[in-house]
């Protein structure tokens, strides 16, 4: 069955079609063919329960606040408040670029949207202090990766609507892991920039730095709302979604007044469109997940690559390789649906943490969307830089073994990912 599922797979998607027609077909054929007795209105009832879960509600509101502040000021104010305080260093502008990238993913959770955000006004910035493009583009595609990490992540919630983990404890410990990204992205930067000797932005007063803190004031408040909503019980991530529309609707449309009202129907036709692939996707996803649990494929699978009684090391390692590999080819959203109902009941059972597990998956997501062959931010700073494919993945080498060692440290300390949720739990 499993190479029946992959054959058709390969030949729809080499025949050109979409990603969720090749994820139904083959479920489909392959019911037909081994279980001709099971229902179509079966496969019917899991393209809508992919789509049910209350917590989803929450991915197209991020979506949409995402897009607001993308196209406002937000990015900008960021940008000017980072530079400020670490601009004057050795590699301060890449590093400018890198810890904004963390802010911004803090209040939007899209990759792509943070490439777009921050890219565009940084790839100027770093050009003019003499970077190289291949390692400006290299820089900003891997820093945007942190929003994953760092919540609100969209794929954090979906693994939670796999596995029912909690999507508050998944965000806070994402917090740790998307840090230590940033501080392995800036030492290399400083070291790097030293190294070819590029020049540095002049030091600025604590009074430019409190003027820009004031213009950035508002921006920043988008993570510290969504915290202390989520974790004070004031309101639920589902909930948090919704006021970070609303609170990006006031910044941009009445306190920084960049953009209209006249504006918000072209944004929202935007976050429809993207919100409708996602959910396609998702919903496509779920029925592929059924078919092969209903054919018990995860124990199969399992069994012959783990062993009867496999370690909590084992199965880590295991999950690390095929996430990473998955996302290298497919969304990462419907690689957590697929795969995570394979591993996570073995995890459990070894003694993982639900959550550790989730920060392993989130990052090989985040890696997926930066690794060629098909990562969705290679292609997403072609379109936005007009640049040729190679010109982008040209200097993503350094970057990728980071991101690599990074995953080994997270899975050899699960506190890494763990002792954040302990302090405030």
């Amino acid at each position: 069955m499993i190479g029946v599922l992959l054959s058709i797979m390969v030949v729809l998607l080499l025949l050109g079609f979409p990603l969720m027609i090749p994820m139904i077909v083959a479920p489909i054929v392959a019911l037909l063919i081994y279980f001709p007795n099971v229902s179509p209105f079966l496969l019917v009832q899991q393209l809508i329960a992919g789509v049910s879960p209350f917590v989803l509600l929450s991915v197209p509101m991020f979506i949409l606040a995402a897009d607001i502040m993308s196209a406002g000021q937000t990015s900008k104010r960021l940008l000017d408040f980072v530079q400020t305080f670490v601009g004057h260093i050795h590699g301060g502008m890449a590093i400018t670029t890198a810890a904004t990238c963390t802010l911004f993913g803090a209040i939007s959770g899209s990759t792509q949207a943070t490439v777009v955000a921050i890219g565009k006004p940084m790839r100027d910035r770093l050009s003019e202090i003499g970077y190289e493009d291949k390692d400006s583009l290299a820089l900003i595609i891997s820093s945007a990766i942190i929003a994953l990490l760092i919540p609100p992540s969209i794929s954090m919630i979906m693994y939670a609507v796999v596995t029912g983990a909690s999507v508050g404890d998944m965000f806070i410990a994402g917090i740790v892991p998307g840090l230590l990204i940033l501080l392995f992205f800036s030492v290399y930067n400083y070291l790097y920039s030293r190294k070819l000797n590029i020049p540095r932005s002049e030091k600025v007063t604590w009074k430019e730095r409190g003027a820009s803190f004031k213009k950035a004031i508002g921006p920043l408040g988008f993570p510290i709302i969504i915290f202390a909503g989520i974790y004070s019980g004031f309101f639920s991530p589902t909930e948090a979604a919704a006021v970070s529309v609303l609170y990006a609707l006031i910044l941009e449309v009445f306190v920084f007044k960049t953009l209209k009202i006249k504006d918000l129907p072209n944004i929202a036709l935007s976050t429809a469109v993207v919100t409708a692939a996602v959910f396609i996707l998702v919903a496509a996803g779920q029925v592929f997940s059924w078919t092969i649990s209903y054919a018990k494929l995860p124990q199969i699978i399992s069994t012959s690559l783990l062993g009867t009684n496999p370690s909590a090391l084992k199965i880590l390692s295991m999950v690390t390789i095929f996430f990473f590999i998955g996302c290298m080819f497919v969304d990462s959203l419907v690689v957590i649906i697929i795969l995570t109902p394979i591993f996570y009941p073995l995890a459990v059972q070894a003694g993982i943490d639900p959550i550790h597990l989730g920060i392993i998956v989130t990052l090989q997501a985040a890696i997926g969307s930066v690794t060629p062959p098909f990562g969705c931010n290679i292609f997403t700073a072609c379109a936005v830089f007009d640049k040729k494919y190679m010109e982008v993945v040209k200097g993503l080498a350094p970057y990728l073994i980071m991101l690599v060692i990074i995953s080994i440290l997270i899975i050899v300390f699960p506190q890494i990912s763990l002792f954040l949720g302990g302090l405030v739990s």
